[in-house]
């Protein structure tokens, strides 16, 4: 685990990750080139049914992006205002959420699921890792 200084620009990236997207990946990569430290922060709900069960998106996470340098894997239950402040991080990073955004661009873990579950294809739309995961979560 990294050391928590108030020196560092440290940025907060939350979400499910139910699963993890390219356009996650590329956000973090973004991000990574913004701040000292990227913290991708999984969020354990209670309330929610993920596909993917909490250590399974923080293992996919860790291979997806866990990689790379100056981003670190956490998960957090609670506020997320709580967590940042624990982290002493300074900003949250949020994806785009809505069409209007970006026409055509969108694309949701949900919607993602959505298509594997019917037999599409989403290697297009996922890590490689992450494709596997999912054809094995929806094998008949």
């Amino acid at each position: 685990m990294s050391e928590v200084s108030p020196a560092m620009r440290r940025a907060i990236y939350p979400g499910s990750f139910d699963p993890v997207t390219n356009g996650h990946v590329d956000v973090v990569e973004r991000a990574r080139k913004l701040f000292d430290e990227v913290i991708v922060a999984v969020a354990n709900n209670d309330e929610k049914q993920p596909l993917f069960p909490l250590p399974e998106r923080l293992d996919l996470l860790q291979q997806t992006v866990g990689k790379m340098e100056n981003v670190r894997i956490a998960q957090f239950h609670g506020l997320l205002v709580d967590f940042a402040a624990a982290q002493q991080a300074s900003t949250v990073i949020r994806g785009l959420r809505a069409v209007s955004d970006f026409e055509f661009t969108y694309l949701s873990s949900r919607l993602v699921k959505e298509i594997a579950r019917l037999g599409g294809d989403v290697s297009k739309f996922v890590p490689d890792i992450v494709a596997k995961a999912l054809r094995k979560k929806f094998a008949p």
